[in-house]
């Protein structure tokens, strides 16, 4: 096998951008099929991406022998059922995050996975670019001295409350969406697994969040905070920091570099800023997943650092007096 051929789940918004697109450039990579509930809409998907194959439904895609992978983009309480359904019919899998509703369901598919030997990736694409890899190495190597704090904010104004991101029953939130993001930049920058010391939630519905903050605590000492939002009085806020004895480091929009992005640090008094390339996120995420498939390589979001991510999640709901996503 020389070209990975995915088969995409769902004619969701997000799969032009971060699926489509990219797969033009990599050359290991082909989209070949997709399905969505409705016919009438994965035929207007592939008419209009150049995609060959429409399949009436998901469980065709699944087990269609010419296709070698899944791109699941759907909603976030359908992960778990329908990336389980791919793995046992022999494909690999491409999940948007987070993985699952809930780190329960994290732990069955990566069991899954494991069991068969298939490569499942999930889709944190902003740890796959340059910029995200200078900042650990930034900051695990000792450049700011012993780590003090780190944060990370993800905040933009979704007012369209009929969204599905705001339904529970599809694993929607604030915090499963934009704050997924930021609980896993703080992780990758800690090094460690933080606990969670307070949570403070402003709510849609009793059940959903539309924004989030939260300090966290690492075993070594150093301290955290998330902030997220979809619908609050911060409208767009795209940080991440990190700050130890000597200096700190400052980024604005770690998640979507190739639109624009500022990475400053300021040790002992001097500030210099650095800029790294600015080719798509996802074109290095489908790298990454082709080369997993292909020749084995690891990949820098595997199962196990996706049940990581959905145990912070859920210790954060849970300080918050909420219920955990798929309960």
């Amino acid at each position: 096998m020389e070209v990975v051929r995915i088969g995409v789940l769902g004619a969701a918004r997000i799969a032009p951008g971060a699926l489509i697109k990219p797969a033009r450039k990599v050359a290991q990579a082909e989209v070949v099929a997709i399905a969505a509930r409705d016919r009438t809409r994965a035929e207007k998907f592939a008419a209009k991406h150049g995609v060959p194959n429409v399949f009436a439904d998901y469980e065709s895609l699944i087990a269609a022998p010419d296709v070698d992978a899944i791109y699941n983009p759907l909603p976030n309480g359908l992960h778990a059922q329908w990336t389980t359904a791919a793995l046992e019919a022999g494909k690999h899998v491409l999940c948007e995050k987070p993985l699952t509703a809930n780190a329960a369901e994290a732990e069955r598919v990566a069991a899954v996975a494991q069991r068969t030997g298939l490569v499942l990736m999930e889709a944190f694409h902003w740890r796959y670019h340059p910029l995200a890899q200078r900042m650990v190495e930034i900051v695990r190597g000792g450049e700011l001295g012993p780590l003090q704090q780190v944060g990370a904010s993800l905040c933009f104004p979704l007012p369209l409350f009929s969204d599905i991101r705001y339904q529970y029953d599809l694993g929607g939130g604030a915090l499963m969406d934009a704050g997924c993001y930021t609980v896993h930049i703080v992780r990758t920058l800690g090094g460690e697994e933080p606990e969670v010391v307070r949570a403070t939630p402003k709510l849609r519905s009793p059940d959903i969040d539309r924004a989030m903050r939260a300090e966290l605590q690492f075993p070594s000492g150093a301290s955290a905070t998330i902030s997220c939002s979809m619908w609050s009085t911060s409208l767009l806020r795209l940080h991440a920091t990190a700050v130890g004895e000597r200096g700190e480091m400052r980024v604005f929009n770690p998640t979507t570099p190739q639109l624009y992005h500022r990475l400053k640090v300021t040790v002992d008094g001097q500030s210099r800023v650095e800029r790294l390339p600015r080719k798509p996120t996802y074109e290095y995420q489908l790298e990454a997943f082709c080369a997993a498939v292909l020749h084995g390589e690891e990949t820098l979001t595997p199962p196990s650092d996706s049940i990581a991510n959905m145990r912070v999640i859920e210790a954060i709901y849970r300080a918050a007096g909420m219920k955990v996503r798929g309960t």
